[in-house]
């Protein structure tokens, strides 16, 4: 089975299990490990041959017609969204305002960090962004610190790095989310072709999942050799933060998040409307 997912902590350590070989009855997999961006573009190509994906839950809407969403094996919770960060310079933006007509970098149009840094800055940047870069998140700090962007809306480890660039913290975007909404923020979503057994592959993924948590030691290896020289306590924490309750079942409070912001997205023009019972798993 061919799957592809980010080689952050949080994929590696989720799908450990299934990958060696240890979920009884489940296929062999055939991993492509690639920047979330990446995978949001090979989800949408027509004749992709993936059956299983790591995608943004912004990518989803362009999706849904030929990849069914799994209850389980993503990245959703509270306290884990996406920063706006500025460098600390006299000419760097302090506030939201001073976002208006400026660079600010992205990692994906098609990220969930993406939909909610517009939600936001319809809210709180007057006349809007100037203008918008995509670049890998792993650009993004380096990009802002050396003056090359203004800002940076960053995701993953940058939550706890940050401060080692001489950054500073413009916004939390999960925070706000979840102030405005009370929900929790949908971040990373798997996906499968919804040709293949959609039930097996949801009980192999969980499967993969259980296993993680009651053996978190056996695939410490493998996450580090994946993580870009990250330090272990960072991985740690990044592991510890996107892998939750949440990632073994979406349940009532997941799909509701999901919902609520791809509604509001579609109804700001930056995603095709969905119906709401499209994420659901077919009967």
């Amino acid at each position: 089975m061919k799957i592809a997912y980010s080689p952050c902590p949080n994929d590696t350590f989720v799908f450990h299990a299934w990958a060696h070989g240890l979920i009884p009855g489940a296929p062999a997999l055939e991993v492509t490990y690639a920047d979330i961006d990446i995978t949001n573009h090979l989800a949408a190509q027509e004749n992709s041959d993936y059956d299983v994906l790591k995608i943004s839950y912004a990518a989803l809407p362009w999706v849904l017609d030929r990849y069914a969403l799994l209850p389980c094996g993503g990245a959703l919770g509270r306290g884990c969204g996406p920063l706006v960060l500025a460098a600390g310079g006299p000419d760097a933006p302090k506030s939201p305002e001073d976002l208006s007509g400026r660079r600010v970098a992205v990692p994906s149009e098609r990220s969930t960090a993406y939909l909610l840094f517009r939600l936001w800055a319809a809210q709180n940047v007057p006349g809007g962004v100037g203008e918008i870069v995509v670049m890998p998140f792993d650009q993004i700090m380096p990009a802002v610190r050396d003056g090359r962007i203004d800002a940076g809306l960053v995701i993953h480890e940058a939550r706890f790095t940050y401060p080692d660039y001489g950054l500073t913290l413009m916004t939390d975007l999960g925070n706000w989310w979840e102030q405005d909404t009370g929900l929790p923020i949908p971040l990373g979503a798997i996906i499968a072709k919804r040709s293949l057994d959609l039930k097996a592959i949801t009980e192999w993924a969980r499967a993969s999942v259980e296993y993680a948590w009651a053996h978190p030691e056996a695939s410490r290896e493998y996450v580090l050799s994946h993580a870009q020289e990250m330090d272990p306590k960072v991985a740690d924490a990044h592991i510890e933060l996107y892998v939750n309750g949440f990632t073994a079942n979406l349940g009532e409070d997941g799909y509701a998040a999901i919902a609520s912001l791809l509604t509001r997205a579609a109804d700001e023009g930056l995603v095709p409307h969905i119906d709401p019972k499209a994420l659901l798993l077919p009967e």
